[in-house]
């Protein structure tokens, strides 16, 4: 029996809501887009160019996070790789082939 499987590069990919978005990627973005409309009917036409840069923020925000970048599915995935790598590592003591550290 010849065990060759052929795995798709892009199988991970079908698992993703239109090849790119988790649910939880659609949940941020909506909460950062429903965040900013809420705000935009609050402050309805007294706005100002900084104001309205405050408004958009949390739409902008979520957009970036899920923003997809190449060799991750988005910046979210990519930050909390570089989180876990910085702060998420532990601490190995290299000891060495032979040592003799008094057991027998």
């Amino acid at each position: 029996m010849n065990h060759n499987y052929l795995i798709p590069a892009n199988s991970k990919k079908s698992m993703l809501i239109l090849g790119f978005f988790t649910p939880i990627d659609l949940i941020i973005f909506g909460v950062g887009c429903t965040v900013t409309l809420s705000l935009l009917f609050l402050f309805n036409n007294k706005v100002e160019m900084g104001t309205l840069l405050l408004i958009l923020s949390p739409a902008l925000l979520s957009a970036f996070l899920v923003m997809p970048v190449p060799n991750y599915h988005n910046v979210l995935q990519l930050l909390t790789n570089i989180f876990l790598f910085v702060f998420g590592r532990k601490r190995l003591y290299w000891k060495g082939w032979c040592i003799n550290d008094g057991k027998e």
